[in-house]
């Protein structure tokens, strides 16, 4: 375990004596590991404990218990060579969210849909998409569970949709419908409560709210970036906050997206997260490798609590319980768990 020194944001005064200091940072290496594994949305089962990470190129999905850092692996994910930002990249699966029993993995290698059964972690059915066109994506990118319909909401890359399916029976997917948008999808949210499915519209600069009963989109937010990434939600007041290049804009979804406030967090932003009994951001930058740490007050402001050094490339972070975040370190292979001593 690596214990690792706080910063503090040269951004805001912060009271010494109210700052959480201490976190350990232990590496998890996953099993098999041997160079750059290609990884991105983590999933996090909290009824039994369990962070679902897809090692996207080594064709696993890794499964590691949070009270023993143990992981277990399901194999045979199909991989391919997949066209990627202009480059090359052998891919799997590379998504996860948690359903009713089940978890529902997007793999990017041959565009399908496997589920697996959350206790056993037993294999059960693949469902292929359509092949990739501009039209129509096919590749699953984000890949997300709706409790609110039963439906399990697929979003493609680089086509310009969302693909709708059935998950009513959660153990047998059915294709629905797809909504068309203006653009490719980067980033998500499920909004059970108010019944909203948040992601950016990337190649147009906007954050946008579809319904998940009629499938429209019913509002669209300008943030004031080009660059946006990751999306997490508190859904309880009503914010949702958007990473951009390198900053995390609040938004208050009540008041029509209005801005409430920003915080700097430094460049190559990915997935974020929201800890809803903390009412604290978890924001981690890549290239300047810090992960930060700021609370949310009532009014959607950010109040940075710390800025804890992390690794190079290590990127995208997962909150689960208490205050423990896992972060994703494709470079090294691994797995961040951090905690609070």
């Amino acid at each position: 375990m690596v214990s690792l020194p706080i910063f503090l944001s040269e951004s805001e005064r912060l009271d010494a004596h109210t700052i959480v200091s201490d976190y350990d940072l232990k590496p998890i290496p996953l099993p098999g590991a041997n160079g750059v594994i290609v990884l991105d949305h983590l999933a996090y089962d909290r009824a039994r404990g369990k962070l679902w990470v897809p090692a996207s190129n080594t064709g696993n999905v890794d499964v590691i218990d949070e009270s023993t850092d143990a992981a277990s692996q399901i194999s045979g994910f199909n991989t391919d060579e997949v066209e990627l930002e202009g480059h090359k990249v052998r891919l799997g699966p590379t998504a996860v969210s948690i359903g009713d029993g089940v978890a529902y993995i997007g793999n990017r290698g041959n565009s399908t849909l496997s589920i697996i059964d959350l206790q056993t972690l037993e294999r059960g059915e693949s469902l292929q998409m359509s092949p990739a066109s501009p039209e129509t994506g096919g590749s699953p990118h984000g890949v997300v569970y709706v409790a609110t319909s039963r439906e399990l909401w697929v979003t493609t890359g680089p086509g310009k949709s969302i693909e709708v399916f059935d998950a009513s029976e959660p153990r047998h997917l059915k294709w629905k419908l797809r909504i068309p948008l203006d653009g490719s999808t980067e980033g998500f949210a499920v909004d059970n409560q108010r019944g909203r499915f948040y992601t950016n519209i990337d190649d147009m600069g906007k954050t946008v709210a579809i319904d998940v009963r009629s499938h429209k989109v019913v509002s669209e937010w300008d943030v004031g970036s080009s660059d946006l990434q990751g999306l997490a939600l508190d859904t309880k007041r009503g914010f949702l906050f958007v990473a951009c290049q390198d900053h995390v804009v609040s938004l208050d979804i009540g008041h029509d997206g209005k801005v409430t406030d920003s915080v700097t967090t430094g460049g190559g932003l990915d997935d974020i997260d929201f800890a809803a009994e903390q009412k604290v951001l978890y924001a981690a930058a890549s290239v300047t490798a810090t992960l930060t740490i700021a609370e949310v007050s009532d009014d959607g402001k950010f109040h940075v609590k710390a800025l804890v050094a992390t690794a190079k490339e290590a990127r995208g972070v997962i909150a689960t319980k208490g205050k423990t975040a896992y972060l994703i370190d494709p470079a090294e292979g691994r797995i961040l768990k951090l905690s609070h001593r």
